[in-house]
């Protein structure tokens, strides 16, 4: 494992489309088919990353809370499956049912679409608004793996917050800090 930090990525950067197989029902999904109208979230994870995991539950309650709200959540697994079998399609199945995933949980097997968005770790967040352009890109919260920082999704909440409210996001926000994306060689 490598401690990797997000790119950040210029705010009102438009988001990348891209048309990817969702592990839980084998359906192509596109970005234009899952946005939406309030806001989109668009998040780099995987199924073996000690970072992913520590915010697992909360991140799945988050979503559900805010899916409510108009909020679409999309996660992607860019990870080389062939290198890293924890990562394969077959067990980001199981993931998305042991974590009660409610959003669309997508393999990026070419790995193009994580360069596009330029994810680096996982977890890495991206929050767009109704037109596809980029408000929020950083972490979930201060928390990490043994630092006993409660697990809260406070940066992802507070920018979503602002944005639903129809505010400013605030643009002092932190990188997100987890794994390096495992590239293909």
């Amino acid at each position: 494992m490598v401690l990797t930090p997000s790119v950040m990525i210029p705010l009102g950067s438009t988001a990348p489309d891209f048309e990817l197989i969702e592990a839980v029902t084998g359906q192509k999904f596109s970005l234009q088919q899952l946005k939406s109208q309030v806001a989109t979230v668009v998040m780099f994870i995987c199924n073996h990353c000690p970072y992913v995991k520590h915010i697992q539950a909360k991140l799945s309650e988050i979503a559900d809370l805010y899916e409510i709200r108009g909020v679409s959540f999309i996660a992607i697994n860019s990870n080389d499956a062939a290198s890293y079998p924890e990562d394969s399609f077959e067990k980001m199945k199981e993931s998305a049912g042991k974590n009660f995933y409610t959003f669309p949980y997508l393999f990026d097997e070419s790995q193009e679409v994580a360069k596009a968005y330029q994810a680096a770790c996982t977890p890495d967040f991206y929050i767009f608004d109704k037109n596809l352009k980029l408000v929020y890109r950083g972490q979930f919260d201060d928390s990490r793996p043994g630092n006993e920082v409660k697990v809260t999704g406070k940066d992802l909440t507070t920018a979503l917050d602002s944005l639903i409210a129809g505010q400013q996001v605030s643009t002092d926000q932190k990188p997100s800090i987890g794994c390096n994306i495992k590239w293909k060689k």
